[in-house]
């Protein structure tokens, strides 16, 4: 499954029953929440990472990408716009682009 594919299936649960789908459940709670949940799974990311707990970093790095692809999805960010400030800053060193905003 790529990122694509998990975007594209989250966006299908936007208009999901709720009582069928955690998505749909999380979606109908709005974007404060999807933020909110966001942030808990990357502060669980980042205490794996200090800990140096590789099994755990993975798991939670995959609940953070999941809940950004959430939070996107709950205010009409499409991924694809996402993908093209990288493609855009790829061909730029960091501390330039850094610098630059």
């Amino acid at each position: 499954m790529t990122l694509d594919d998990l975007y594209a299936t989250i966006l299908e649960r936007k208009s999901a029953d709720p009582a069928s789908s955690w998505t749909a459940q999380l979606l109908a709670k709005g974007p404060e929440k999807c933020a909110e949940k966001f942030g808990e799974e990357a502060i669980e990311a980042i205490i794996e990472a200090v800990k140096d707990n590789k099994s755990a970093l993975t798991s939670e790095a995959a609940d953070v990408l999941y809940h950004l692809l959430v939070m996107l999805a709950a205010r009409d960010v499409p991924l694809n716009d996402v993908m093209e400030t990288l493609a855009k800053r790829q061909s730029t060193s960091g501390i330039v682009e850094k610098a630059s905003r």
